[in-house]
């Protein structure tokens, strides 16, 4: 809107230079074809809207013509209008060179509103009064409104909406003691259908394949959890839940053989995957990038297929959520010289016939 008033003033300059080699004539029949359509649109438009800017330059060009003289120019609005439109121009110009500079309250310096936001952070359950007492109990001098338009302005929510723990909050939390299972299945050329069980520890995103088989048993997952518990006790890590949706192949003894070793099992909701959702993203990583690019022959070879992709996944493939590192293997330190910038030697390794590729640096 700003931008349409100097649009206007231009472009009304350029069509007065251009009139100015017209001859008396052409413009006197240029005047008499502009009023015929002015005529014209004003039979079929009942009543004229105009932006502020098309005001504002109408006003302007007309305020030097003598009220009878508007009388008899066909104008789209009354005389009387545009005179009112020039006058509150002028209204306007003067008030705003006569009214002196608001300036407003100042805006809380930001270090106090960094430490309002880090108070609330740590804190989930302290309210904005909460927050202004411990302010005042620093020695700082903030009024309490001015906390509460701070929580407001960033979308925290009050404190009894921020209390209770959310499965996100509850997830990241105690990531370190939590692992996830799930199975999924996949066809071998022969369209027999083979089921696989994994499990991933949500803290380093390390992944393990169970086992593989075509009739999962009641007997054949207990087993599997049997395995799980010992590769826990001989590795160390503890351990306090395991998330697993409702699938109806996990028996009651793959739960009891876990509670044995004092790990909870927690369901995830009914038609609720995200609730698994790293997981989840496993089995997808493992399609995309194994399994879809594969023909599997049979158990054996699915077998080793996935061990395979579980050594890679382990030790080579970079995570976003470890900061490009890999479960078992961390980040090399970076690069400084130019010379190996510039000279970088860098061998591929082939895993499964060329299906997955390893990059690392010549010794």
């Amino acid at each position: 809107m700003l931008l349409r008033l100097p649009y206007l003033a231009l472009s009304t300059a350029f069509s007065f230079i251009r009139l100015l080699p017209m001859g008396d004539r052409e413009k006197d029949l240029e005047i008499l074809a502009l009023r015929h359509q002015l005529v014209v649109l004003q039979r079929q438009v009942d009543k004229p809207q105009l932006t502020w800017p098309a005001r504002a330059l109408l006003a302007a060009l007309l305020h030097r013509l003598p009220r009878v003289r508007l009388r008899q120019i066909h104008l789209i609005v009354s005389a009387d209008t545009v005179l009112r439109w020039h006058r509150e121009l002028l209204r306007r110009r003067h008030a705003k060179a006569s009214r002196p500079e608001r300036r407003g309250r100042p805006r809380t310096v930001r270090s106090i509103r960094a430490l309002v936001l880090r108070l609330v952070r740590e804190n989930p359950e302290w309210g904005y009064r909460r927050v202004h007492g411990e302010l005042a109990a620093l020695g700082i001098k903030v009024a309490a409104s001015t906390v509460w338009t701070i929580l407001k302005e960033h979308g925290i929510p009050p404190a009894p909406e921020r209390g209770h723990t959310t499965w996100a909050d509850f997830l990241r939390s105690q990531a370190d003691a939590i692992w996830a299972a799930d199975f999924f299945e996949t066809k071998t050329f022969t369209r027999t259908t083979l089921t696989v069980l994994a499990v991933i520890e949500h803290a380093t995103r390390r992944v393990r394949v169970l086992g593989v088989t075509a009739h999962p048993t009641a007997a054949w997952v207990t087993q599997l959890a049997r395995n799980l518990a010992m590769d826990i006790q001989d590795a160390g890590t503890k351990i306090k839940y395991l998330i697993r949706d409702r699938d109806v192949r996990y028996p009651a003894g793959f739960d009891g053989v876990l509670a044995e070793e004092r790990i909870k099992v927690v369901q995830t909701g009914v038609r609720m995957p995200r609730m698994n959702a790293i997981m989840e993203r496993w089995i997808r990583s493992c399609r995309t990038e194994l399994l879809d690019r594969t023909l599997i022959w049979d158990h054996t070879h699915l077998l080793h297929a996935l061990r395979e992709y579980e050594a890679y996944y382990n030790a080579h493939r970079p995570h976003r959520t470890l900061a490009g590192a890999a479960p078992l293997r961390p980040l090399p330190e970076p690069i400084t010289e130019p010379d190996r910038l510039v000279h970088l030697d860098v061998h591929r390794r082939d895993r499964l016939g060329g299906i997955l590729h390893e990059y690392q640096h010549a010794a």
